[in-house]
């Protein structure tokens, strides 16, 4: 139920649109290409061959690939579009 000025559905469509950019946004990011490496390329351990099936292309072992996960930092996650502070602007 949205308040104020809001049409009926306002918010639904904020949430439908900031769901729609994400899942744009994590579909364009690049995947493993090519050939499937036997050893991680980071720390020469062997790659288990069910994890090479799974994921085609893929270059590093479990652990150096969580390693990595952990560091990445991920995007905040204000919706610009429906927060108050943007509407008041």
């Amino acid at each position: 139920m949205a308040g104020g000025w809001a049409r009926d559905g306002a918010v639904s469509e904020q949430i439908e649109a900031s769901i729609s950019d994400e899942l744009a946004r994590l579909k364009a990011r690049r995947g493993p290409e090519g050939d499937s490496l036997t050893e991680c390329a980071e720390c020469e351990e062997p790659i288990p061959e069910a994890r090479r099936v799974a994921i085609p292309g893929v270059k590093l072992c479990i652990d150096c690939q969580q390693e990595r996960d952990a560091a990445h930092q991920p995007r905040g996650g204000i919706n610009r579009r429906g927060s108050k502070d943007s509407q008041l602007k």
